[in-house]
């Protein structure tokens, strides 16, 4: 793609209903494996199935900002800290603020709201925070970019440890109400799977991916690539936050240390892997990485094969991430797809089928 094919702006038609049919095409396996979860599984598979489905969505999120401006993004957990805590403020039960938040800020002790006005709410301070920092980081590109969304997560990570008053500091916040399940999650999932996609195939996406090609000849044909950064980085906080809504009540307790560097190590890792210029790509590396580390935590704490158990090998999980980052960074930079989304190696097979055939 280059930017001289930006000019040429497909009839909005044609994009809706390409985004609309490759996002639902991208979210099938998703939507597959969620229900035979829901149907077959035991609980707590189930539950493990809800909080990967959770990691899918910070992954597209982070996919949203990253894979179209081509600058790597370090700062989405705390867009999902943000989300989390603020569904935590203002849907917990008062009878349990007084034991964990009784000296709250604002007189939001007293405040128990709904789980839907709540989580309005607690996204609606996410896209104040998003639309506030998007002015900074839009000015920015490369390293510099990714070395301000870094100091974003630091900044908001100490504000979380640091007003024990509102956030409870290193302590659990706990007593949430649990409101969701492994079917909410999965439709939220497929949703924002279907947002991301038609991000992508918008006029906007392209142009966005176009100028992270050739910033100048972007400028050359006034495509403002600054408003394009702020709108990514907007609707990738919105994903991301939502994200930490839905992570908030299905566990019941929150910590700081939750959204901090592991988790974003994990959801890089995972969207290195599958590819970070497709959606189908971070889809792919969630579901993947998410399998092999659940398969990689239970060899850590030890199989018995045969009669002999083999002996605990704590961090092997962490070892399995920089291994995947690495390796990936080495031999396929590009990710598994690449910029390629399921529908394209779909239209490919198809073509080349009757030529298979004869």
């Amino acid at each position: 793609m280059t930017v001289q094919s930006v000019a040429p702006i497909a009839r909005p038609l044609r994009w809706w209903a390409r985004g609309l049919a490759g996002g639902a095409l991208t979210a099938l396996p998703v939507v597959l494996i969620g229900l035979a979860v829901l149907l077959a599984a035991p609980g707590w598979v189930q539950h493990l199935t809800t909080m990967a489905l959770i990691n899918l969505m910070i992954v597209v999120g982070l996919q949203v900002y990253s894979g179209n401006s081509g600058i790597v993004h370090l700062g989405h957990s705390a867009f999902v800290g943000l989300g989390a805590y603020g569904m935590a403020i203002l849907t917990t039960p008062l009878a349990m603020k007084k034991l964990s938040i009784p000296n709250a800020p604002f007189g939001l002790s007293a405040v128990e709201l709904h789980w839907f006005p709540g989580g309005l709410l607690a996204l609606g301070v996410v896209w104040v925070i998003a639309w506030t920092t998007a002015r900074v980081i839009a000015r920015l590109s490369g390293i510099a970019a990714t070395i301000v969304s870094l100091a974003f997560l630091i900044v908001v990570h100490s504000v979380f440890l640091h007003w024990p008053a509102l956030f409870k500091g290193n302590q659990a916040f706990f007593g949430i109400p649990k409101l969701v399940g492994l079917p909410g999650v999965l439709l939220a999932a497929v949703v924002v799977i279907l947002i991301a996609r038609l991000f992508r195939d918008s006029p906007g996406g392209l142009q966005l991916r176009a100028s992270a090609q050739d910033q100048m000849a972007a400028d050359s044909i006034a495509i403002d690539s600054r408003a394009l950064r702020r709108r990514a980085w907007i609707l990738s906080a919105l994903i991301c936050g939502l994200a930490g809504v839905l992570f908030a009540v299905v566990s019941g307790t929150i910590s700081p240390r939750l959204f901090y560097f592991q988790q974003v190590m994990l959801t890089l890792a995972m969207l290195i892997l599958g590819g970070m210029g497709s959606v189908s790509g971070a889809v792919a590396g969630a579901v993947i990485l998410s399998v092999v580390l659940e398969l990689i935590r239970t060899v850590e704490s030890g199989i018995t094969i045969g009669g002999y158990t083999t002996p605990t090998l704590l961090g092997l999980s962490g070892v399995a991430l920089g291994a995947v980052i690495v390796l990936c960074m080495a031999l396929r930079p590009q990710g598994l797809l690449g910029h390629q989304e399921a529908d394209d190696f779909l239209s490919r097979w198809l073509r080349t089928a009757p030529t298979r055939k004869r």
